[in-house]
């Protein structure tokens, strides 16, 4: 695969981008530089890191890029759930927002295992 742009794991990535700007942006206006600036930056994070490691030259530098993708995964996973304590992200938006963040950490996982065959067992 020669663009990263193909990747479904980067596409998700992006959509997810896109939900978090959407839910933050009813986020009260003192958290502008606060946790919504967090959120959107642990987001865009992802897929740019996808992006980033995909070109570079070797397997270990992409993995490499793959697990500080999981990492701002799990940390947007844990501001969603500070902003639903503070009440900021509600019901069904949180719901939606915590799978989404699942499912790509998921297939992040998947596609680091993938591109990281184990060795032979003898």
């Amino acid at each position: 695969m020669k663009n990263f742009k193909e990747l479904k794991v980067w596409q998700k990535g992006i959509e997810l981008v896109a939900i978090v700007y959407k839910s933050t942006s009813s986020f009260p206006e003192e958290e502008k530089y606060g946790l919504i600036a967090q959120m959107r930056r642990a987001a865009v994070s992802i897929p740019s890191n996808i992006a980033e490691g995909h070109l570079r030259k070797t397997t270990k530098d992409f993995k490499q890029f793959l697990s500080i993708a999981r990492g701002s995964c799990a940390e947007l996973e844990t501001q969603i759930i500070i902003a639903h304590e503070l009440d900021f992200i509600h019901g069904d938006n949180f719901e939606n927002l915590s799978s989404k963040i699942e499912e790509l950490s998921k297939m992040l996982s998947t596609f680091y295992s993938k591109i990281n065959p184990k060795p032979p067992t003898r």
